[in-house]
């Protein structure tokens, strides 16, 4: 949590009008939280502050704002929104992570995804992270990371469903060790 307020202050005190703006979020009440997230105007920082404080005290009212951060361009933004879905606890959070991680045109944004998959082990997480993993054992795909986390994921979750994409994924040299890991706790 720590890094997360860290990073968001040091991005208020780019501007100085912003210093006091980040001491009244990180002071603010439930209720004042959830209206600065509909408020206009105020920057990304400041929203991703209120719905992260939010999630973290396990109010529904950051789920939509969380769930667009986790799909942010900004690794420290996808992991903060990550780790506050995962606290949150809201029902949503799996079909919302499960369609971010599955999209085709958002793979390069879907690591923190598929690590929130594996963490929630719902329902939606096996088939989510297999049919990913699946379209990334494409010869050179760029999303290794991507790939790796669908293969460790697959292997916290120890679900039998997965055995045939983790023995595939035995064959790339960048997930073999994962893969074959993976495939011991299914008890292969």
């Amino acid at each position: 949590m720590n890094d997360v307020l860290e990073r968001l202050r040091a991005e208020a005190a780019q501007a100085p009008e912003y210093e006091a703006q980040y001491e009244a979020l990180l002071a603010a009440d439930p209720d004042a939280l959830a209206a600065s997230l509909t408020s206009a105007g105020l920057p990304l920082w400041a929203r991703e502050l209120a719905a992260y404080r939010l999630g973290l005290a396990g109010d529904s009212r950051a789920f939509e704002s969380l769930v667009l951060l986790l799909n942010h361009r900004d690794p420290p933004r996808c992991e903060a929104a990550a780790q506050a879905l995962a606290v949150l606890g809201d029902p949503r959070t799996a079909r919302a992570a499960a369609a971010l991680a599955t999209n085709e045109l958002r793979t390069a944004y879907a690591l923190h995804p598929v690590r929130l998959l594996a963490a929630l082990h719902a329902p939606e997480s096996a088939p989510a992270l297999i049919r990913t993993l699946s379209r990334l054992l494409a010869p050179h795909d760029p999303y290794w990371r991507v790939a790796l986390a669908c293969v460790e994921g697959l292997g916290a979750l120890a679900d039998e469903r997965a055995r045939e994409v983790l023995t595939r994924a035995q064959s790339h040299p960048r997930l073999a060790v994962a893969a074959t890991t993976a495939l011991r706790g299914l008890g292969a």
